[in-house]
């Protein structure tokens, strides 16, 4: 194993059996080890805090695996007002944050016009931060508008490359390609593209995860998003098994080493299925956290999976938390914004 751990370090890239390899292997400590000095080598101890701003539970589609589907009736829907979103905002840049992450789900069409007025009063209000989006699947020309409004980046999780899969985890009218051209317009209008998988999501196969190491190395994104399968009850997939943490966290330390200078949360998925889940992240290689700004009766509702985590360490006001959280393991808060070109470096 350590011979493909150097290779993957040195070329940032294995065939489909290495990858295979090093998600089965008996010991993943020296790929997190070698995946860790990469990411201090580039970022060093230093973590980007983003401020998640959990803007909507409604939504138009009905995901099999998600909480706030369309059809589940025992969701309090909501969607803040343009004015709890600034002070969120507000709040959030007071104690230090420089990057705001809108999420949401995939609203009505007849609401571009406020998502897009939205993102122009945070730009205006706040021109140093970053603006990142994740709102769903939209026409190209919302997009378009977005991004000229000031959102500079967008994460839109592909979820699984094969398509047979993602059938099992989306309903008809919903398909693979549609959610890969929407990748591909976001990053011809120049946003910083994020994408990613839930792992250990219902019927996932290894090989399926090598596709999807697979794709996401040849999409080149600069933010990747993986965080484990969390069921919630109220779903079609509410009785199937929590992903893996220790998997997740493979993954993390494979994307670093394919990727020196991306983006990679540790999430909140991972941390709520393990409490140290946000420290293994960030030890096999991750370098980026979202506490929640979010008002925090909507934080309750916002409940994509079970046992969601959104206090302490979750949340903005718990930032203190944070920082000695991240003391433990010799790691400090970076304020920046962290903005990164193509994070591909060149085979040495």
């Amino acid at each position: 194993m350590r011979g493909l751990v150097d290779t993957l370090r040195l070329k940032h890239h294995l065939d489909s059996d290495g990858y295979a390899a090093l998600l089965t292997c008996d010991d993943a400590h020296y790929l997190h080890e070698q995946a860790r000095e990469v990411a201090q080598s580039v970022f060093g101890k230093g973590i980007f805090v983003r401020g998640l701003v959990e803007l909507t539970n409604v939504c138009r589609n009905d995901c099999y695996y998600c909480g706030i589907r369309k059809s589940n009736s025992n969701v309090e829907r909501y969607i803040l007002t343009t004015e709890q979103v600034l002070q969120s905002c507000d709040a959030g840049y007071k104690l230090g944050f420089r990057t705001f992450v809108l999420q949401g789900g995939e609203l009505s069409r007849d609401k571009a016009p406020w998502l897009v007025d939205l993102v122009s009063e945070i730009r205006q209000q706040w021109s140093d931060c970053a603006i990142t989006l994740s709102l769903g699947e939209w026409p190209r020309e919302v997009y378009k508008a977005l991004h000229e409004a000031g959102a500079d980046r967008y994460l839109l999780r592909h979820e699984t490359y094969n398509a047979e899969h993602y059938a099992k985890l989306h309903p008809t009218e919903m398909s693979l390609e549609k959610r890969l051209q929407c990748l591909t317009w976001l990053k011809e209008l120049g946003y910083q593209v994020g994408t990613g998988i839930m792992v250990g999501s219902p019927n996932q196969t290894i090989e399926n995860i090598v596709e999807d190491i697979e794709f996401i190395e040849s999409f080149e994104p600069e933010m990747i998003g993986l965080g484990p399968f969390v069921p919630q009850h109220d779903t079609p997939l509410g009785e199937y098994f929590t992903g893996s943490a220790e998997l997740t966290c493979r993954l993390y330390s494979i994307f670093r080493l394919i990727f020196p200078n991306a983006l990679i949360p540790s999430t909140t998925a991972l941390n709520t299925i393990d409490q140290n889940g946000r420290t293994m992240g960030i030890l096999a290689g991750a370098n980026v956290v979202m506490p929640n700004l979010s008002p925090i009766d909507a934080r309750a509702r916002y409940t994509l999976y079970d046992g969601k985590a959104t206090t302490n360490a979750e949340a903005a006001e718990g930032i203190a938390q944070l920082e000695a959280q991240l003391a433990t393991i010799g790691y400090h808060i970076d304020w920046g914004r962290g903005d990164f070109g193509k994070c591909r470096m060149q085979n040495e």
